[in-house]
């Protein structure tokens, strides 16, 4: 009889300068780096963060569920805080509001607004789309650079009491949401 490997599944907060893939020819700081103790599986990013993108990037070995995770259609919900290189202008919050379009393809976020007790450049959203860059994208159609990019929540998942650069397990309710997303 075949034995498959136990289902692991963890977060990592993940640090700035990490490339998310499993290897890399040039040499740079891989997230594999970071999770290498975590157990004897092999485990694989669920979708990508950029380089200096930070924040909630999850693993496992489950490969059901990390293509549901990573499917456009699943939607999941992922928040960021943004840090923008200039204050962002009353009239351009609500164009992004109201939506945005780009490469003629119209992306609505869920929420966006200021975030409390900081200056105006910077602001949190909330958005279920999954397309390349679409956070900076959004900014950048607007003529804001992005300078700090950090995903504070995946789906039900948070980085929330997880040091940057550090990880921990799923307990097997947060699996079990994620599984029933």
């Amino acid at each position: 009889t075949v034995q498959s490997e136990k289902k692991v599944y963890l977060l990592l907060n993940k640090p700035k300068d990490y490339i998310t893939t499993m290897d890399d020819p040039e040499e740079r700081k891989t997230v594999m780096e970071l999770i290498r103790k975590a157990c004897k599986e092999r485990l694989y990013p669920v979708g990508r963060l950029d380089r200096n993108t930070t924040g909630v990037l999850l693993f496992t070995n489950d490969g059901d569920l990390a293509r549901k995770l990573t499917h456009p259609s699943s939607n999941i919900l992922k928040i960021y805080e943004v840090k923008l290189d200039k204050n962002l202008k009353i009239n351009d919050l609500q164009k992004i509001i109201d939506g945005i379009y780009i490469d003629g393809h119209k992306i609505n976020v869920d929420e966006i607004s200021y975030i409390e007790d900081k200056p105006h450049n910077y602001v949190g959203i909330s958005i279920h789309s999954g397309q390349y860059h679409i956070v900076k994208r959004i900014f950048e159609s607007l003529g804001y650079k992005v300078l700090i990019l950090d995903r504070t929540m995946f789906g039900p998942l948070t980085k929330k009491n997880v040091p940057r650069g550090t990880w921990r397990y799923l307990t097997d309710s947060e699996v079990r949401l994620l599984m029933n997303l």
